[in-house]
């Protein structure tokens, strides 16, 4: 039996572009604004529109009842301005040792608008591991797919 695991690209920060540059620095700023009471877990995102607008997210938590992820509020905030085409999106949490990626959950709402460029870093901004969305979540379940077994 054979797997594939989807590849990281790892690039340093300084090497990408003034755009992918401030969308990273936006994921750091909206980080900071985490409610994370009882994880103490902070997550910051930032999402960037094909017209080139951003929406900044970080995860809320709530006793009642879990959280919301930091990636599906900035896709909210997208959506409720009129914004459905996405370009990439950039998602910080501080760990020692690994990076933070999307969630399942998020991963599968995300995928509803299509595939995006996913930037993962740490805040120190040092590295930045580099995906796409379809390489992160392949075979996402989709109300109009074609798939048949």
């Amino acid at each position: 039996m054979s797997s594939s695991i989807a590849a990281l690209k790892i690039v340093r920060f300084d090497s990408l572009d003034t755009e992918t540059q401030e969308l990273l620095k936006e994921a750091v700023q909206a980080r900071e604004r985490a409610y994370a009471p009882y994880s103490k877990f902070k997550v910051g995102a930032c999402l960037l529109c094909e017209d080139g607008s951003k929406f900044k997210g970080c995860n809320v938590e709530n006793s009642a009842s879990g959280a919301i992820c930091a990636e599906r509020t900035a896709y909210v905030k997208a959506v409720s301005e009129g914004n459905l085409k996405f370009k990439a999106i950039a998602v910080t949490a501080y760990q020692e040792k690994y990076i933070t990626t999307p969630c399942g959950a998020c991963r599968q709402f995300m995928s509803e608008f299509g595939n995006v460029i996913v930037y993962m870093t740490k805040p120190d901004l040092k590295e930045v591991f580099v995906s796409t969305l379809d390489e992160l979540m392949p075979y996402q379940f989709q109300h109009n797919s074609d798939f048949t077994f």
